[in-house]
């Protein structure tokens, strides 16, 4: 269970302009480029306790199958949570979404079975600390699923993302870093690489800064690693 101080903490985040915005278009985005379809691939087949990071409004909510017995929703921006409140008294499975940053996870060392990243590594502001503190929460042996973008393309492509990474493209998308590696991060936070595969979002469309984009599993390393 998620540890219960009775006081609520601070927002870690504050993105207003952004959450209204990202509400709006990740809605469209279940359909219109097929992350729906991504949500069901990413979590088919979770089961046990699973803590999910950087949960937004909520989307992946209704894409848990009904194997998995919990999951803690963990989102620091207060409007994101707030829809992602709403979501979860939807959900086929029991949510409680919880306040917190992914730095500092306010739930116990080794609690849960699997954790869920999808679409925040790239907006966390610390990645090393916020992967230790997986590694914390989860068991031995318990699996990460990701889905992430991050840096992909030719060298014309790479320059114009770590551009915009240096100018307004964070401080106009919560945050967001648009040349970020998930999976070296992952490794070398000490998680074991599983199968991964890259995809491009949309699917069919234009190539943007944001299309290249990787979805897999890790693990964390068993009591005898």
């Amino acid at each position: 269970m998620p540890l219960r101080s009775g006081k609520v903490p601070r927002d870690a985040v504050r993105h207003p302009l952004f959450a209204r915005y990202y509400a709006r278009v990740s809605v469209h985005a279940e359909t219109r480029l097929g992350m729906g379809r991504v949500r069901e691939r990413l979590l088919g087949g979770l089961s046990g306790r699973v803590i999910e990071i950087g949960a937004g409004n909520g989307l992946n909510f209704a894409h848990y199958p009904g194997t998995v017995a919990e999951v803690v929703a963990i989102e620091p921006e207060r409007r994101l949570r707030r829809l992602a409140v709403e979501a979860a008294l939807r959900a086929d499975v029991p949510v409680d979404v919880v306040p917190g940053a992914a730095e500092a996870l306010p739930v116990k060392s080794e609690g849960f079975d699997a954790a869920v990243v999808s679409l925040v590594l790239c907006s966390v502001r610390d990645v090393p600390r916020a992967l230790g503190e997986l590694r914390r929460v989860l068991r031995p042996g318990g699996e990460v699923r990701f889905f992430e973008h991050g840096r992909g393309g030719g060298r014309v492509m790479t320059r114009t993302q770590h551009a915009l990474d240096r100018t307004l493209w964070p401080v106009l998308n919560g945050g967001c870093h648009l040349s970020r590696e998930p999976v070296r991060e992952l490794r070398d936070a000490g998680f074991e690489l599983g199968p991964y595969r890259r995809v491009m979002m949309p699917e069919q469309g234009p190539v943007l800064p944001t299309s290249y984009c990787v979805m897999g599993t890790a693990w964390r390393p068993g009591a005898g690693a």
